[in-house]
């Protein structure tokens, strides 16, 4: 009988086409926006031109590598993260959860996220896909750099157990977050801090509290490089009492735009880190994540 981790390609041939993806996927939507452009203009007139105006008045920072962004962004993003254990056991994770994050209201953003590929290169262990999940976020306040430069935002995702052979969730999931950031001059710090609410089995599956913060320093034009830390404590469940938390430096090159004109926002930005584990407790030693976002 074929097994589902005999239907997916070699590791050798993903791990070069997920870097390929990861490069090239913000270029290959360009296709599609300016035909929808074309084809419905008066319609999408409004749309943009509200999009424009709430990106304005938030700081221009980059979405960071890992953590959530304070501000709301509309882009089409894709990641590719690979993760190696203290027993050399390598898990490659193709998307990532990302997808496609929308401005339809104002200060509002709507996220669509896409259930990732996970390949374990464990015999032992079937690869699959993940969780479909949404996330809706309001920026309660903000201000860009001529406006004492800082963004607070309240987001809600939901996630649904979509994963296949335990790749993903046991119990649907709602994860409220709260995040905050503030610039000095070329230089801004943003946190966040948030729950995992399982819908059900709570003794089983547990709760946890996800909390964020990265320095952001704008080197030159497109160069941003960061440090994030990026820890998870747990409550009942397996993991009762302990704690994970890794530390992550990081590059992000932002903003690469793709037009001459000055309204138009059509822009490529690249991303990378390494997560290197800090807590006694960690389901990985280190990970390197490669993103990529086409904004629109």
């Amino acid at each position: 009988m074929t097994t589902a981790a005999a239907l997916l390609p070699s590791r050798a041939k993903t791990n070069g086409l997920a870097i390929r993806i990861a490069f090239a996927f913000p270029l290959l939507a360009l296709t599609i926006g300016p035909t929808a452009r074309a084809q419905s203009k008066n319609i999408f007139s409004n749309y943009e031109q509200r999009v424009k105006v709430t990106s304005a008045e938030q700081p221009a920072w980059p979405v960071p590598v890992v953590s959530p962004s304070s501000g709301i962004v509309q882009l089409v993003r894709f990641d590719f993260v690979r993760q190696y254990t203290s027993t050399h056991t390598l898990t490659e994770n193709y998307d990532n959860g990302k997808g496609f994050n929308f401005i339809p209201f104002y200060r509002t953003e709507v996220d669509v996220n896409l259930p990732p590929l996970i390949e374990h290169n464990n015999p032992k262990v079937v690869d699959g896909a993940g969780d479909f999940s949404m996330l809706l976020k309001y920026r309660l306040a903000a201000g860009n750099d001529k406006h004492h430069n800082y963004a607070i935002s309240a987001q809600l995702q939901g996630v649904g157990t979509t994963g296949s052979y335990k790749n993903g969730t046991v119990r649907n999931q709602i994860n409220p977050t709260v995040i905050g950031g503030k610039g000095f001059g070329h230089f801004d710090v943003q946190s966040s801090i948030g729950g995992v609410l399982p819908v059900g089995s709570i003794h089983t599956v547990g709760r946890s509290v996800v909390w964020n913060t990265v320095g952001q320093y704008k080197a030159t034009k497109l160069l941003w490089p960061e440090v994030e830390v990026n820890s998870v404590f747990y409550h009942l469940g397996p993991n009762n009492g302990k704690n994970q938390t890794f530390v992550t430096p990081g590059m992000m090159t932002s903003r690469i735009q793709l037009s001459q004109e000055k309204d138009n926002r059509q822009a490529v930005i690249f991303g990378v880190g390494m997560q290197i584990a800090t807590s006694s407790f960690h389901a990985y030693n280190h990970a390197l994540v490669v993103t990529s976002r086409l904004t629109f």
